[in-house]
């Protein structure tokens, strides 16, 4: 695998081919996960070909975007498999990059470690003092990509989502659940605040 070379054309491409309406999902957000994969990573001890099979998931798991807003996740599974050959990854390798990139669509339940910590990653700023503003890009964003919302109705579909939402690695319950929690407590004062 040749792993540098992808990871250098990968985010080439992003830069390049984003819509730069994706105030989220832009390659901030990628660079974002592929940070939070490498910590989790570290404290879970993947290490070799599991964490560069990790790392080049991260760097393509949005890649998607490039394509279609909705259902990215199996245009980014399309990019990898259509790419990866180019940078000597054998067709195991594909595979399990496309397993992992599988793991952020939020419809589907993580199995591996390596899957937990991707969408772990993918989720990280849930437990992060850059909550709300990181959230307020996704709320803009959607409204720009058809998925029109009231800034009230983000807030309780933000409240809905993180009362649900789980981290599944010990790595982020660690790191992230505090302050997640926290966040979680200032979404219902916000609401309570300006929408009862």
């Amino acid at each position: 695998m040749n792993y540098l070379l992808a990871k250098e054309f990968i985010l080439s491409k992003l830069e390049k081919d984003l819509s730069p309406n994706l105030y989220y999902h832009g390659i901030h957000h990628t660079i974002d996960v592929f940070k939070a994969v490498e910590r989790f990573a570290t404290v879970e001890g993947v290490r070799g070909n599991d964490l560069t099979i990790l790392k080049t998931a991260a760097l393509y798991h949005d890649a998607g975007f490039i394509i279609q807003y909705m259902e990215h996740e199996a245009a980014s599974v399309v990019i990898a498999k259509e790419t990866l050959f180019d940078f000597e990854y054998n067709q195991e390798e594909i595979e399990a990059v496309c397993n992992v990139i599988d793991a952020t669509d939020l419809r589907k339940e993580p199995l591996s470690l390596l899957q937990k910590i991707i969408r772990d990653a993918d989720l990280d700023y849930f437990g992060r003092d850059d909550f709300f503003p990181t959230s307020f890009k996704l709320y803009r964003e959607w409204n720009e990509n058809g998925r029109k919302v009231t800034l009230k109705d983000w807030y309780y579909q933000q409240l809905k989502f993180v009362e649900k939402h789980i981290y599944f690695t010990k790595a982020a319950m660690t790191l992230r659940q505090k302050r997640k929690l926290f966040n979680l407590s200032q979404i219902r004062e916000l609401l309570e605040l300006n929408y009862q």
